[in-house]
């Protein structure tokens, strides 16, 4: 939500609930928007895991929030390349089989428009990167989200995908159909991204909402958002709401 600070237009500082209790894992949460998430439900307290590939982002990061925190419960950070995905099931098993519940998973992560190139799977980097490793993550993580969701008296968990208005910028003829497509050299940067981020609207309101959240009545909300815009939040519950 937007509002104007005197003369500067700008976001809002959030201040979330007290939090104290719950857990969270935010990929991609050691600098930029990710870094922010962090920051905010660490300051709420809630014990944070943040995943990434950089460990000098990640010590500045954690630092920096101790410091202006020093009561805030855990922050640790956990190193995975998420174009690697016999990293991402080695991680993120580790997780799901050691963490006692999840309130929050944040999917932000991202390879922003560059050149085209391979991860280390042989996959579209940022296809790799800001969707296939994230999904596969969600799907390791899910019983443990599921299993939060069912204990008594808890809010609902959500999953929360930083997607984009770049979405738009997809190739129109986008079928994510094969290795092919997606490995295609010739897709320019800004179209690279912006499939990355149509995959994660798609993941959000159709593999976890329709496919998974609506069949089995899980108590979870899942939501995909643009900074700024907040749009597509999801759940099984009717609701469908827009915010600029």
């Amino acid at each position: 939500m937007q509002v104007v600070l005197g003369n500067v237009l700008g976001p809002k500082e959030v201040h979330p609930q007290n939090l104290a209790g719950r857990t969270a894992v935010v990929i991609g949460g050691a600098h930029g928007i990710g870094y922010e998430v962090t920051r905010a439900l660490a300051h709420a307290g809630a014990k944070v895991i943040t995943v990434g590939r950089k460990e000098e982002h990640a010590d500045d990061a954690v630092s920096t929030i101790k410091e202006e925190s020093p009561d805030a419960p855990q922050v640790e950070w956990k190193e995975c390349d998420l174009g690697s995905l016999k990293q991402v099931r080695s991680v993120f098993s580790e997780l799901r089989d050691t963490l006692d519940r999840l309130d929050f998973l944040v999917l932000s992560a991202g390879i922003n428009a560059q050149p085209f190139g391979l991860d280390a799977d042989g996959i579209d980097r940022h296809f790799g990167v800001n969707y296939l490793g994230q999904y596969y993550a969600t799907n390791l993580l899910w019983p443990l989200i599921r299993k939060t969701s069912n204990m008594p008296g808890v809010t609902p968990p959500r999953v929360v995908a930083l997607a984009s208005e770049m979405h738009k910028t997809a190739p129109s003829d986008v079928k994510f159909a094969s290795l092919d497509e997606i490995n295609d050299e010739n897709t320019g940067p800004t179209h690279l991204y912006g499939r990355t981020k149509l995959a994660l609207i798609l993941f959000i309101r159709f593999g976890l909402v329709e496919r998974v959240i609506k069949p089995n009545s899980d108590s979870v909300y899942a939501l995909s958002v643009h900074p700024g815009t907040v749009c597509f939040p999801f759940s099984w519950r009717p609701r469908n709401i827009c915010m600029w």
